[in-house]
């Protein structure tokens, strides 16, 4: 699976770790955690991620 990037602050979203914060269980992939799901360190939403390479 792959891990995504905030362009915004930086903050890597790695599926096999999920986010325990806002209840995403590990090994969820990005393109199924919930729209209304928001960066855990500066609040952007999901459109302001992008593939890590």
């Amino acid at each position: 699976m792959e891990c995504y990037v905030c362009l915004l602050c930086g903050y890597i979203y790695d599926p096999a770790i999920g986010d325990p914060t806002q209840g995403i269980q590990t090994d969820t992939p990005f393109d199924e955690i919930p729209d209304d799901w928001v960066c855990p360190l500066c609040f952007a939403n999901k459109t302001e991620f992008e593939p890590l390479d």
